[in-house]
């Protein structure tokens, strides 16, 4: 269980429940020939995925996590939150390395940054005429 202090971000529930509806529409597909079994793995692990990968943050420790294994990181190898090309957030590491962090928009730094106890520097004022 996670503890009031700790934030966790993950994904839409709207994919677990796909996945539950593509399990029931395989298994007449599977149920047809013994060897189109494994066609129920693949909803299966999208809804194990689904469940499960996300990231949580507190005042200690980053944790990735995704669908068999997690990553905790400390947040002192954590040298600067950011967002990639696409939006997600990336938390780039003291060895040079990058994690993306699963299900944090770029919207959501805040949020994260909060969860370490600290707080943002106020945003720069818009220049004149913007």
């Amino acid at each position: 269980m996670s503890k009031p202090d700790t934030v966790r971000f993950r994904y839409n529930q709207a994919i677990l429940v796909a996945a539950i509806i593509a399990v029931v529409g395989a298994l007449p597909l599977a149920n047809a020939r013994a060897y189109l079994l494994p066609v129920l793995l693949v909803p299966l692990a999208v809804a194990v995925w689904a469940w499960r990968a996300g990231t949580d943050a507190d005042a200690r420790e980053l944790r990735v996590r995704a669908l068999a294994g997690q990553r905790r990181i400390s947040w002192e190898r954590v040298v600067e939150l950011t967002t990639d090309q696409r939006g997600r957030a990336v938390a780039r590491l003291d060895d040079g390395s990058q994690v993306t962090l699963p299900a944090v928009r770029g919207a959501d730094l805040p949020r994260l940054v909060a969860a370490t106890g600290q707080t943002l520097p106020d945003a720069p004022a818009d220049a004149p005429g913007q």
